[in-house]
């Protein structure tokens, strides 16, 4: 997962207007598949084991937190490369994306502990999701002022809290029920599929555009599911 952060070395190759034309359709891509991943194997596999109404609690926490990430830090994990950006928000951009990082390790390791299958799943999902992320915050440090080789080294500092969430759920799971855990990982799924990446896959002005988005979305979604249905 950390490796992933050096996706955006690609954006040499690549033409503006052909990444722009390739973004949309993974970010669409990639919310289907962190609800799917979040619905149809997290929930199930985190809810089995605690009693509903604190199952609920997990997946509110795992929303909230993420939400105030977002408030508080002032940082919004946008998919397209900002025309203008300052260079203090870079920075925030940085401490955002490693804490969201440790909080993913935290909870797909706790994932991949309670069933390694759900787990693996649970990394494919939010895979998808980084690929499209790290292209995004590549940009923003770049317009921000970093050069792209500095852009890239700090973009992977920050994802190197990714396994050290891992390894703390490894530490903790003799001594507590990652059940919780796996429920708030869900509901992080949840709020930036629902937050940051579907408000993306909706600004579409043509039929035709809206209409290749949807249909990614549903091949990550259902793709998610059948997943689930093969594992049963």
């Amino acid at each position: 997962m950390s490796a992933i952060a050096l996706v955006g070395g690609v954006t040499v190759l690549l033409k503006p207007a052909t990444l722009d034309r390739l973004l949309l359709p993974f970010v669409a891509l990639a919310a289907g598949t962190l609800l799917g991943g979040a619905f149809f194997h997290m929930i199930p596999e985190g809810a089995a084991a605690l009693p509903p109404l604190f199952a609920s609690l997990w997946l509110a926490l795992g929303f909230a937190t993420f939400l105030g990430l977002e408030q508080f830090l002032q940082w919004h994990q946008s998919h397209r490369v900002a025309a203008r950006v300052r260079q203090p928000f870079t920075y925030l951009i940085l401490l955002g994306d490693g804490i969201h990082n440790f909080l993913g390790g935290l909870s797909i390791a706790s994932t991949f502990l309670l069933n390694p299958a759900a787990g693996i799943v649970a990394w494919v999902a939010a895979a998808a999701h980084e690929v499209p992320q790290e292209l995004g915050d590549f940009g923003i440090l770049v317009h921000g002022g970093f050069n792209r080789r500095h852009a890239l080294l700090w973009n992977l500092v920050s994802a190197l809290t990714f396994p050290l969430g891992a390894l703390l759920a490894l530490g903790i799971a003799q001594q507590f029920d990652v059940s919780g855990l796996v429920l708030f990982g869900a509901g992080t799924f949840i709020y930036i599929a629902a937050s940051d990446l579907v408000p993306e896959i909706k600004t579409a002005k043509r039929l035709s555009s809206a209409a290749v988005h949807f249909g990614f979305f549903v091949i990550g979604l259902g793709g998610m599911f059948l997943l689930a249905h093969a594992l049963q």
